[in-house]
């Protein structure tokens, strides 16, 4: 069996457009478009919005979001959707104009606490020792 033929051609089309080393987790979501449940690009698209954006675990905290394995920060889960569709649209032979056009859902933002500015570090006067015994 020869290495072009271990993956299916929607994985291969993944492969190829996300070749760049720093593209590998984008080639992994690609690819779950690929191998989506979903009978009709309808469903795969729904799917790409499962994996990609997650709902908050605990109630009335959205920051939870994080918890439920999200991408993370709101632009990687934009990434992660647009690499799905790309998958979903190589999987349903969808026109590459057509997956373009396919937008993120519209999902409020995760809450995040304020960052807080680091303490000041107070030096010790010089006779006495930095580190406790």
């Amino acid at each position: 069996m020869i290495p072009h033929q271990w993956a299916s051609p929607c994985g291969n089309q993944c492969t190829n457009k996300y070749s760049a080393l720093t593209k590998i987790p984008w080639r992994v979501f690609c690819k779950k478009g690929c191998n989506s449940d979903g009978d009709t690009w309808e469903e795969c698209l729904e799917d790409c919005n499962q994996i990609c954006y997650k709902d908050p675990v605990l109630k009335d905290q959205q920051w939870s979001a994080y918890i439920d394995r999200s991408p993370g920060a709101v632009s990687y889960s934009e990434e992660c959707f647009h690499a799905c569709v790309s998958g979903c649209g190589y999987k349903f032979e969808v026109k590459p104009d057509e997956v373009d056009k396919v937008s993120p859902p519209n999902r409020p933002r995760p809450e995040t606490e304020p960052v807080q500015k680091p303490k000041k570090r107070i030096h010790p006067p010089k006779d006495m020792p930095e580190t406790s015994a």
